[in-house]
């Protein structure tokens, strides 16, 4: 109500908007200011603030190591990236296997993250979605997701199938990382 009352002011004239909001104890005349021209207006030219544009003038770059970046952080591996990120990995590697529909996956997402971040340069993290990868879901036998596996030096060592508690999932990967 309050919206259509404001829709109605916005289309009636300054005289008659002044009038009735004159009893209106927040309203008064001086607040009240109507554009005088009617439509769009058309502009010629545009130009930043001179802040602006300062700003980009004196703005250096800045080189970051993507690699770095990506420590502590799960990621998403592929057909195409799996020899290369999780069989010749120097670090253990735990290899999350999900799908988007699949809300136990979703429960399980944070946790992984949390582990990640927790053991990040200890070991690396990844995730195959089952939906785009079928051929490593069925070259490591997933039936049922989420299912987590850990490797070593190229090789499936164990597997936790289901959302399962952190704890449990930080004890497979204690197994694995050298103290």
């Amino acid at each position: 109500m309050a919206l259509q009352a404001s829709m109605n002011m916005s289309t009636m004239s300054p005289a008659r908007a002044g009038l009735l909001c004159s009893n209106h104890v927040a309203c008064s005349k001086e607040k009240l200011k109507f554009p005088t021209g009617r439509g769009l207006t058309r502009s010629t030219s545009f130009a930043f603030p001179s802040s602006l544009n300062t700003s980009v003038k004196n703005h250096k770059s800045s080189v970051v190591c993507k690699a770095q970046e990506a420590v502590g952080v799960v990621q998403e591996a592929t057909d195409s990236s799996w020899d290369s990120v999780v069989m010749s990995s120097e670090l253990p590697v735990l290899v999350e296997f999900w799908a988007p529909w699949c809300g136990p996956c979703r429960m399980i997402t944070p946790v992984i993250d949390q582990l990640a971040a927790e053991y990040a340069g200890k070991i690396a993290c990844y995730k195959v979605n089952t939906d785009d990868c079928p051929n490593i879901a069925s070259k490591y036998s997933i039936r049922s997701i989420p299912t987590v596996l850990m490797f070593m030096n190229g090789e499936k060592k164990e597997g936790v199938i289901g959302a399962v508690p952190k704890a449990t999932l930080a004890a497979a990967i204690e197994k694995y990382i050298e103290a």
